[in-house]
């Protein structure tokens, strides 16, 4: 499967999680869930966005793979302590907020680096 489909299809799933677990968290009150599902909810149109542009820049395709995966580990860690009891693993929500820290700030270099379609 091609990686645009990939995220694409994240991002939707990222979208219909977000929603769900919002509505989970407004009956639970949980703030671990309601971040989680904030997170998502903020990333689902990024994702689905850079679905259609990643393929035209390498720092670009970089960027989103980094912000995907770290989106995934921050809100996934922080599911983990409410519905486990248990982190992912050590360190895993700050990891994965400096991930997508980094992921953004890849894209932004791969704005800034992009070949011109003139």
């Amino acid at each position: 499967m091609k990686f645009d489909r990939v995220l694409f299809t994240a991002g939707a799933v990222f979208g219909a999680a977000g929603v769900a677990l919002s509505a989970a968290a407004s009956h639970s009150g949980s703030t671990n869930v309601a971040t989680a599902a904030n997170f998502l909810l903020f990333h689902a149109p990024a994702l689905i966005a850079l679905s259609l542009v990643a393929a035209q820049s390498r720092i670009l395709h970089i960027g989103t793979a980094i912000l995907l995966l770290a989106v995934l580990v921050f809100s996934g860690d922080l599911l983990a302590r409410d519905y486990l009891g248990q982190r992912l693993f050590p360190f895993a929500a700050p990891m994965g907020g400096t991930g997508m820290m980094l992921g953004w700030l890849t894209l932004a270099a791969g704005a800034l680096f992009a070949p011109r379609n003139n």
